[in-house]
């Protein structure tokens, strides 16, 4: 019986994880965010018939002095139609202290808003990489009392799973960059899995939300409308 019980479990735990991984946003379940910057355009009254989007996350500062234009104009339109907002920060290489201090000065977030880090390559010489990034992410607690959810792609995610297991990445929520329909090579080791995938941008558009063009980016949020309400702003890594 003991054995049956532990089949019964894996073959449980394995399709959970293949419906995870197996685009999830078919799900009318599930909820979506989007994560778009000035440019993007949003029909609000459109884009509030996908009641399934219910939370913004728009791109604010980049380094140590740059803002994105449209994000002061667009949180507050977001607010006033009852979305759950947050924002994210574009790591470039160097002072990832004052970076993590610029973007706090300049967002102001509130306790109910996300804050995020975008690292778009672990290991480049040019954006942020993964070392800079704990730098970074360690000055947010710091200043907030929060870690941030991480922003990543499978190449950078796969290299921090491999390299520090034992960092301060495992508190960070994985935000996971990854457009394609069904994943089957997740990099466990630091995440167990993600808490949100961005599944659908300009580069792969897989998904129409009603008031954005094809160019936004869309995420899934691994979970129901309302467990992204009760966990938002995503404080916790699964």
């Amino acid at each position: 019986m003991r054995i049956y019980a532990l089949i019964l479990a894996v073959v449980w735990a394995v399709s959970t994880q293949a419906a995870e991984f197996n685009a999830p946003w078919k799900d009318k379940n599930v909820a979506l965010v989007i994560d778009p910057y000035y440019a993007n355009r949003i029909d609000w009254d459109q884009l509030a018939t996908e009641q399934r989007v219910v939370a913004i996350i728009h791109k604010s500062t980049i380094g140590t002095t740059k803002l994105d234009p449209g994000y002061a104009k667009r949180k507050a339109e977001a607010l006033k139609r009852g979305y759950l907002w947050g924002s994210y920060h574009w790591g470039v290489a160097g002072n990832p202290k004052q970076q993590a201090d610029f973007y706090i000065d300049t967002v102001k977030p509130e306790p109910s808003e996300l804050i995020a880090l975008d690292l778009e390559d672990a290991q480049s010489k040019t954006l942020m990489n993964a070392d800079e990034a704990i730098i970074f992410i360690d000055r947010i607690k710091e200043r907030t009392g929060r870690y941030p959810v991480l922003y990543t792609n499978h190449a950078s995610a796969k290299l921090i799973s491999a390299k520090y297991k034992d960092s301060v990445f495992t508190k960070t929520p994985l935000w996971y960059a990854r457009f394609r329909s069904k994943v089957n090579d997740f990099p466990t080791g630091v995440w167990p899995s993600y808490t949100l995938w961005q599944f659908s941008s300009e580069i792969l558009p897989q998904l129409p939300v009603p008031g954005t063009k094809p160019d936004m980016d869309i995420n899934v949020f691994n979970g129901t409308v309302d467990q992204l309400k009760a966990a938002w702003p995503l404080t916790k890594a699964p």
